[in-house]
């Protein structure tokens, strides 16, 4: 048995989908783990202080937390839901900020196809790769690495 830790590739492909999908829209991250605690099974967590002002705050952040679920369904071929409850919870409750709880379910599944073409293009689609590979090899990473990753993948657009 190797003595380096064994990670989840689901997990590494969820955290890296939020990261490179921050990445893309201007929010910079801190730190991305695939270490699980009793809350969670991985985070991504973002870092303080500026970042890229955004036309629609709101819709980045739903954006971000499906890239999770969307990045996973991408790898796996199937949309795990139990799995990513709590980013689905977070984004109902910022959703319901500005439509119904009728519209909410239609703006939200607009919203996973948006998060989905984002990820659709190959290049950001590399940088998960990339960074899901790193956490499967270090299980953390910094945001500086995530960073670099994704502007190593994205460099030709």
């Amino acid at each position: 048995m190797p003595d380096t830790p064994q990670h989840d590739p689901i997990t590494a492909y969820h955290e890296a989908g939020h990261a490179v999908v921050a990445l893309a829209l201007g929010r910079p991250v801190h730190r991305v783990s695939v270490l699980p605690n009793r809350d969670r099974l991985g985070h991504c967590e973002f870092a303080k202080g500026k970042f890229k002002p955004s036309d629609d705050a709101l819709e980045r952040e739903c954006l971000i937390a499906l890239a999770g679920l969307a990045a996973e369904a991408r790898h796996t071929g199937r949309y795990e839901m139990e799995g990513a409850n709590q980013d689905l919870r977070y984004v109902r409750r910022l959703v319901l900020e500005r439509k119904s709880e009728r519209a909410a379910p239609r703006y939200e599944e607009r919203l996973l196809s948006k998060v989905e073409a984002i990820l659709g293009d190959d290049e950001t689609w590399r940088a998960v790769e990339l960074i899901a590979a790193e956490l499967l090899k270090h299980g953390v990473i910094s945001g500086r690495a995530a960073r670099h990753l994704f502007e190593q993948a994205t460099a030709e657009k």
